[in-house]
């Protein structure tokens, strides 16, 4: 399988356990990597081919921005059965930073990364 990717896409969401965090809001960073077998789209010079990459960051983006929830578990969860719903999707790793996470020691970044795939 190939590789389409979009990396350090940002966004302002209200996710949290914390009512500070939901009331101000936070960047929040996503990583997706799909699996794509590209040589359709290439044969035919044709993106109906493949995954649309901007179709799907305006989608990442609009998760983030949407519906607050507790964990980033769940965020990541919802970005990638979004991912996943595009035909030309068979695998997504999906990686959520939330930068500035509500820890009171000095840290650089907190993640969750999950792998999913068509069952």
């Amino acid at each position: 399988m190939d590789r389409v990717a979009v990396r350090g896409l940002k966004a302002l969401g209200r996710h949290g356990v914390f009512e500070h965090e939901r009331a101000e809001g936070q960047l929040f960073v996503v990583d997706v990597d799909m699996a794509v077998d590209t040589r359709p789209a290439a044969a035919g010079d044709d993106l109906t081919a493949t995954v649309h990459y901007g179709v799907v960051a305006e989608e990442v983006h609009a998760i983030v921005t949407g519906e607050p929830v507790d964990l980033i578990e769940t965020l990541a969860q919802r970005i990638a059965d979004q991912c996943l719903s595009h035909e030309a999707v068979h695998e997504v790793e999906v990686v959520v930073h939330k930068p500035d996470a509500p820890i009171s020691v000095p840290f650089d970044d907190v993640t969750i990364t999950i792998k999913r795939s068509r069952s």
